[in-house]
């Protein structure tokens, strides 16, 4: 095997574990981001959607 071949597949390994590193930093972030969204609607008071509201019947 020659030099180039040993430093190319070390270029793809590399690349390969850089590429994981990131998706799991961004998976990471978007789960981190999607707690603090459920925190903040646990936080919001729940109103009825129909409860108050005015309606016209007609028979």
């Amino acid at each position: 095997m020659d030099i180039n071949s040993i430093m190319s597949s070390q270029l793809r390994s590399l690349q390969s574990t850089v590429q994981m590193s990131v998706m799991n930093k961004a998976l990471s972030m978007e789960t981190s981001a999607m707690n603090d969204m459920l925190n903040g609607l646990e936080n919001q008071p729940v109103t009825h959607p129909t409860k108050g509201a005015s309606i016209d019947i007609k028979a």
